[in-house]
């Protein structure tokens, strides 16, 4: 295979854990090539340099009149600021810091009026298929083509009769890495009079979010997506639906004034944002998604991009070239995508192979992290795929700042060594699945 150059890296921010050692079964130790950033990606160092130096100024925020209380409400007010700039939202839009993407789409199905219709597709991912509770749902398929998308949001649109409606849309496909037509289908929804939702963990990581330029009504992103592991998601957009919402949570900071009249409790709810942030907030890990907000927006998104394509293309040009190896695709392979790519693996007759075995051998024997299963996308996945039952699985290499050339090289070599020969260590399967048996490796000092 031919091998290639890493794509300039003056500007790309740097990453916790670049070039961490890990052991293998044979007694080696090589840096770790995390290629599962579509799951979570590592911490920036620039994200760690805040924590540690917010850390000694932490306090509870709102309310308290100590120094740091201050200091710390005014880092959790300004990390709002950051968060709804990165977004690309209107001035008004609210802010709300909840504990991921799951949860903001959540917090979202709990605001939604009476008698919403709910529009959502087959291929989204399980955080924004799954939240809406008691509304009316019209389930969209797993489109062909992106123009098959657009249709028949537009028919299913045409077909409800009026009142509050939702479109549920995904950003980028987190199996196959393919970006959505997220504008057209916006246009598509604000033709009908619906509002729209953008599930936008996959995209945030990888290429710039305009939600104004886009046309859609609230965005929902993760801080562990955007290289900052601290416990901290957001939903960003327009209020109304959200000031008129019963609280996500009923407790302390999401009340005004609670009093008692006649032996009855009386609750008067805050305003927007506190309203759906009861209890005592995330302040670090509000801080520390702002810091990855404005860290990835000074590095400029064209360094970003450009490490990423370069890699990216590598990885998928490797992958096809393995005989019995298939990259998986809704679109095409010229539809554009970011840097997650999913596969499926066979012998050279075609025969079945374990892909969970070759993921926990590429991790055991060459130090290789990647993904197995269905990503919490299982509709995706099955119709990709195909199998009986929706048990269809495949393997995902996700790449992100932390990847370098070597790192897919390996993975290609490695993969390509795999289907050949086999793995060269024995495993058995415990409760968490294929394990090297034995396993000589040492867990790190602070696990014992």
């Amino acid at each position: 295979m031919d091998s290639f150059v890493d794509a300039p890296t003056e500007r790309i921010p740097g990453v916790v854990g670049a070039g961490l050692p890990v052991p293998l079964v044979d007694g080696r130790q090589v840096p770790y090539a995390h290629l599962d950033h579509a799951a979570s990606a590592p911490c920036l160092t620039a994200v760690r340099d805040a924590v540690n130096r917010l850390l000694p100024w932490y306090s509870s925020v709102h309310r308290g009149s100590g120094f740091t209380s201050r200091v710390s409400t005014r880092v959790y007010e300004q990390a709002r600021a950051s968060v709804r700039r990165f977004a690309g939202a209107a001035p008004d839009a609210s802010v709300l810091f909840t504990r991921n993407t799951t949860d903001a789409l959540n917090l979202l199905g709990r605001a939604l009026p009476p008698d919403t219709t709910v529009f959502r597709f087959a291929a989204d991912h399980h955080a924004a298929l799954l939240p809406w509770g008691d509304a009316k749902v019209w389930r969209l398929g797993v489109p062909a083509r992106p123009e098959d998308a657009l249709r028949e949001l537009d028919d299913a649109l045409a077909a409800t009769p009026k009142g509050p409606r939702l479109v549920v849309l995904t950003s980028v496909s987190n199996v196959t890495g393919e970006v959505w037509p997220v504008a057209e289908l916006a246009a598509a929804a604000r033709r009908h009079g619906a509002r729209v939702v953008l599930d936008a963990a996959q995209l945030v990581p990888h290429r710039p979010l305009d939600a104004t330029a886009l046309g859609v009504d609230w965005v929902a992103l993760s801080g562990h997506k955007l290289y900052a592991p601290f416990g901290a998601g957001a939903l960003v957009g327009a209020p109304d639906w959200l000031a008129d919402a019963e609280p996500y949570l009923a407790g302390g900071g999401a009340t005004a004034r609670v009093a008692e009249d006649a032996g009855v409790e009386t609750v008067t709810w805050s305003d927007l944002p506190h309203r759906h942030e009861a209890g005592s907030p995330n302040v670090v890990g509000a801080h520390a998604m702002a810091v990855a907000c404005d860290t990835l927006t000074a590095a400029g998104w064209d360094a970003v991009v450009g490490h990423e394509k370069a890699l990216a293309n590598r990885l998928r040009q490797g992958l096809a070239e393995l005989p019995g190896v298939r990259v998986l695709g809704m679109w095409g392979p010229d539809h554009p995508r970011v840097g997650v790519v999913s596969f499926t693996v066979a012998d050279r007759s075609g025969g079945p192979v374990d892909q969970e075995l070759i993921a926990a051998a590429l991790a055991a024997e060459h130090g290789i992290g990647i993904r197995y299963g269905a990503f919490c996308a299982h509709q995706a996945v099955h119709r990709l795929v195909g199998g009986a039952g929706g048990d269809a699985r495949a393997l995902r290499a996700s790449v992100g700042l932390g990847t370098t050339a070597e790192h897919v090289e390996r993975l290609l070599t490695a993969l390509a060594e795999l289907l050949r020969d086999g793995p060269r260590w024995t495993y058995r399967r415990d409760h968490e699945g294929w394990a090297p048996a034995p396993d000589p490796r040492s867990a790190p000092e602070f696990l014992h």
